[in-house]
């Protein structure tokens, strides 16, 4: 099977069993969003949902959060990993939203880039779950998986992991490939002990055949 073709077998396969995957993050707005990709960061979603009902209660956007100080929003986030950086990040991305971008999370990646702590891979899931963007955010899972199913070759960082699955994806489904490859990186292509005979790809999949 060509590269071209195990893109449109395992994109046939996702549509028929995953057709409408969505972020595990719980969010009501932008903002919060924001926040819980920036708190995700070498933590688990479950962690993350477990802080954010009080966090987003307490501030349900930036202009809640723009004149607290350090002390009043670390307890809210200090079981989650790098606590103290993260907080520091949220202050500063609470000011900047309010004085730079009237309190709007900005709609381009470029934008978001802009807000403290939020790097490309981060600008990225915002811009896709929330805008559509064709773009295709490579956090662990996805660059396991990929590179086990074959999807990637010889890709050494997620940057060119990144490059190759945005060439081989058709735009139509590049906002939904990030979550197909993350949850199934999450529940069934895991680290340690790959679930193999319960995955429907692993026929062709090139870790599984190898």
């Amino acid at each position: 099977m060509t590269r071209p073709e195990l893109y449109e077998y395992v994109t046939d396969y996702f549509k028929a069993t995953m057709p409408a995957p969505k972020t595990e993050l719980h969010y009501e707005n932008p903002f919060q969003l924001v926040v819980a990709v920036r708190l995700s960061a070498q933590c688990t979603d479950k962690r993350i949902n477990m802080v954010t009902p009080a966090l987003f209660e307490r501030f349900p956007d930036a202009k809640s959060m723009y004149d607290v100080g350090f002390d009043e929003l670390l307890p809210y986030i200090k079981s989650v990993s790098y606590p103290n950086s993260k907080c520091r990040d949220l202050l500063a991305m609470a000011k900047m939203l309010v004085d730079d971008f009237g309190g709007n999370v900005p709609t381009d990646i470029e934008g978001l880039q802009k807000l403290p702590g939020v790097g490309p891979k981060t600008a990225n899931v915002v811009a896709s779950v929330l805008f559509g963007a064709k773009v295709i955010p490579v956090d662990t899972h996805v660059f396991r998986v990929s590179k086990r199913i074959g999807l990637t070759v010889n890709a050494k960082t997620p940057i060119q992991a990144e490059k190759q699955l945005e060439e081989g994806f058709a735009d139509d489904v590049k906002q939904l490939a990030h979550h197909w490859l993350l949850l199934h990186g999450r529940y069934v292509c895991t680290a340690r002990k790959p679930k193999c005979a319960e995955c429907g790809i692993s026929e062709q999949c090139v870790m599984h055949n190898s």
